[in-house]
């Protein structure tokens, strides 16, 4: 394990890893059900497993380490901090692109598909596709602190703007999400589309008026309806009553691991099995990472940030747009109704892959997202000083 050059980000001291584990194996089980595995939440045969595994043979501190190794830097943005990661492109012409996250996830989740567009000669591919890649971790979630006001703080698309622009100083960048992801990706794009290359988005809200809908979009709006009402129950607690939710999963470990869990097995393409796309550890480490931090509630904010308005609304995105659909995802709007918010000049349905694609196909995400900002790379030096740009 590379030791890190620069401060850690997290340090747990023994007495709060020592809380934890106490906590785990106190954990108050409740009276189980006559159901079978995942049908009514998460299983509690396999989350008693986790658990006992999290209190006993999983080793936070060499993922602690793993962590504190990664390429972590802090900008403070006129006091506000921002947690980011820096992969610097292996070409010197590299184009810098900005990846969001969503929940319940970490930047974690974005380090492979990273590395792979940083350095594309490591995996196959051209060093002259390469990225300067950011990875911001959002407000709230883990190493960014939340932003200091619900009504007039300063909103999180914004402050990657400031970010990557005037902090780093990149003039041109581009930019990918999915989740929560996507809606700051798409506000940063209306918002500043003279600094905005393209954007690359796993998902696209609805439309403000979805009139005169196709029939391919109405099958798409009665779908989004029946997830929501089999599988929305999370989206209306974290919209509506977060803090009601908020000390139960600060307090109860196995709490916070079975409400982030049951998402990764729902909205992954893993078949119902978690082990197919992911490790125990990394569920371990996910959670840990909430755990310690202590924002699994300040993770809500988002939801209920744009349930009660207070989040800008997507109206119409110009710059050129980049949809890509994961089978196992949440939803697969058709390409007519991402148009009705975005310049799309490119529409994938992918073959594999859900929610947490980043982590569970990032040569397939990674290879999307290189085809589609190629057209849109400034000429390289070689180019302007040979005169091809002409």
């Amino acid at each position: 394990m590379p030791t890190p050059t620069r401060p850690p980000v997290i340090q747990v001291s023994d007495a709060e890893l020592a809380d934890l584990r106490a906590r785990l194996n106190a954990t108050r089980w409740p009276e189980p059900w006559p159901v079978e595995g995942w049908e009514a939440g998460a299983d509690l045969a396999e989350l008693r497993r986790l658990v006992a595994h999290w209190a006993s043979d999983y080793d936070w501190r060499t993922h602690e380490a793993a962590v504190n190794a990664l390429p972590s830097h802090f900008a403070d943005l006129d006091g506000t901090p921002v947690h980011y990661l820096r992969y610097d492109g292996e070409h010197p012409d590299a184009l810098p692109i900005v990846l969001t996250h969503g929940w319940p996830s970490t930047v974690l989740e974005l380090t492979a598909l990273a590395e792979r567009l940083a350095a594309p000669s490591r995996h196959g591919g051209r060093p002259e596709d390469a990225f300067t890649v950011i990875v911001p971790s959002l407000p709230g979630f883990a190493f960014s602190p939340q932003r200091p006001a619900l009504d007039g703080a300063e909103q999180t698309h914004d402050l990657w703007h400031r970010l990557m622009h005037d902090h780093l100083g990149f003039e041109r960048y581009a930019a990918h999400g999915g989740d929560l992801g996507a809606g700051i990706t798409s506000r940063l794009a209306e918002a500043h589309p003279e600094a905005v290359v393209g954007i690359h988005l796993l998902a696209v809200a609805a439309p403000a008026d979805p009139a005169g809908l196709t029939p391919e979009e109405e099958r798409h709006v009665a779908s989004v309806a029946a997830w929501q009402t089999e599988e929305g129950g999370y989206l209306h607690q974290q919209s509506t009553r977060p803090l009601t939710l908020a000390p139960a999963l600060t307090d109860s470990p196995a709490g916070l691991l079975a409400w982030i869990t049951e998402k990764y097995r729902a909205w992954s393409d893993c078949g119902g099995d978690l082990s197919v796309r992911f490790s125990d550890d990394f569920l371990l480490t996910q959670a840990s990472l909430y755990w310690f931090t202590g924002t699994i509630s300040t993770s809500f904010r988002p939801y209920y940030e744009y349930a009660h308005g207070l989040t800008r609304r997507v109206r119409r995105v110009e710059v050129p747009t980049a949809v890509a659909l994961f089978p196992a995802d949440l939803s697969h709007p058709p390409r007519s109704w991402a148009e009705r918010t975005h310049h799309v000049t490119r529409y994938t349905r992918m073959p594999c892959g859900g929610h947490f694609a980043a982590h569970e196909e990032p040569a397939l995400l990674a290879e999307d997202i290189t085809a589609f900002f190629r057209p849109h790379r400034p000429p390289t030096e070689e180019e302007t000083s040979s005169g091809l740009d002409a």
